[in-house]
């Protein structure tokens, strides 16, 4: 038997870690999310720009519509590239422009 990391749920139909990140929104993406974090349940290796399009899906159009305008935080470093993929245990902040800059 595999020891599987006590920090990930295992889905048992592909025997493969879940890995959770934590969403923290601000501002207007805090307002169309109707909450200040969330955690989120992705697949292994899901990108920023995937994240982007879950949370969308789960809070419909109007975060939607904000999140393409954010930028984003993984463990208070900027991102500049959405496509690398997320590590299990991330934390990650949806910032959406202030001050309409």
């Amino acid at each position: 038997m595999t020891p599987v990391n006590s920090d990930t749920r295992t889905d048992a139909a592909t025997a493969t870690a879940v890995p959770t990140l934590t969403v923290r929104y601000f501002a207007a993406a805090r307002a169309a999310a109707g909450t200040t974090s969330e955690t989120v349940e992705v697949p292994a290796g899901t990108s920023v720009d995937e994240l982007a399009e879950t949370l969308a899906a789960r809070h419909g159009a109007e975060l939607a519509k904000v999140l393409p305008r954010c930028s984003y935080l993984v463990d208070e470093v900027a991102v500049r590239d959405r496509t690398l993929g997320l590590t299990h245990g991330a934390t990650v902040d949806v910032l959406p422009p202030f001050a309409g800059g």
